[in-house]
């Protein structure tokens, strides 16, 4: 059966997250769903990261075997068709050798996350960003940021229910940027990891707006990676403002 990769690109809103579910919306049903209005049957696809409830994609990667030998174009224009209404893009597909798997044969996940600085509340970007009423300090957060590139123990940093089995982690980059926008600033946070503990990108962000309120120095994020405790993460910020924005392969299969 030929195998294919697909970039997806989706509004997490409307679902509980990318995994299937018996009663609750999934991207990962969607697609499915969409599959088998092409080719009936059952189908599984697997993703390259399980995006949870209310976190967005422009980069998710899944793959599917299917019976027919399709043109990636017109497989990519069917399935999205099929897909409609629901705010779910096939954007790019690709056909792929039998071993690819677009999780295990992943190098890294690439992550953003926009947080909004206004008093005002989000309109156009609502369900999009994580708006804070407060000013923030930028060059605060990335000091604090700075103590957590590189190889460490994340358990900090971790969900309690996080099945990986190790709390150790490289986080190869972790930059933020702030944005001029309309009457309010965004930071943008950019994180780079082969893999990601869950809830890991949410409770580093919570913890960094924190230093950028004035309530942490820079220096309590060393000491609260340092103590390997739970406890002692700042706040799990909300999942709106969080996208997976891209995985990397030894090849890139849409290159």
């Amino acid at each position: 059966m030929p195998r294919y990769a697909l970039k997806i690109e989706y509004d997490g809103g409307p679902f509980a997250g990318w995994q299937r579910q018996a009663s609750l919306p999934s991207v990962q049903g969607a697609i499915e769903a969409a599959l088998a209005r092409l080719e009936p049957g059952a189908h599984t696809i697997a993703a390259a990261g399980r995006t949870d409830t209310g976190v967005h994609a422009t980069g998710q990667v899944a793959h599917c075997d299917l019976a027919k030998d399709w043109d990636t174009f017109k497989l990519s224009g069917a399935l999205n068709v099929h897909l409609r209404p629901q705010p779910v893009a096939v954007v790019a597909v690709a056909r792929v050798a039998d071993d690819f798997h677009a999780r295990f044969s992943a190098r890294e996940r690439r992550y953003l996350f926009r947080l909004l600085s206004r008093r005002a509340p989000a309109v156009h970007d609502r369900g999009k960003v994580w708006r804070v009423p407060h000013p923030l300090d930028l060059a605060a957060m990335q000091a604090g940021a700075a103590h957590l590139l590189g190889k460490h123990d994340f358990t900090t940093f971790r969900a309690a229910g996080c099945q990986a089995a190790s709390p150790v982690k490289t986080l190869d980059e972790l930059s933020i940027t702030q944005v001029e926008v309309p009457n309010g600033l965004e930071y943008r946070f950019t994180l780079r990891a082969r893999s990601f503990l869950h809830n890991q990108v949410r409770s580093i962000v919570g913890t960094l707006e924190r230093v950028g309120a004035g309530a942490w120095v820079p220096e309590a994020v060393a000491e609260a990676l340092a103590a390997c405790d739970r406890a002692r993460c700042g706040p799990v910020c909300p999942p709106e403002g969080l996208y997976l924005t891209g995985v990397g392969y030894p090849e890139d299969p849409f290159a």
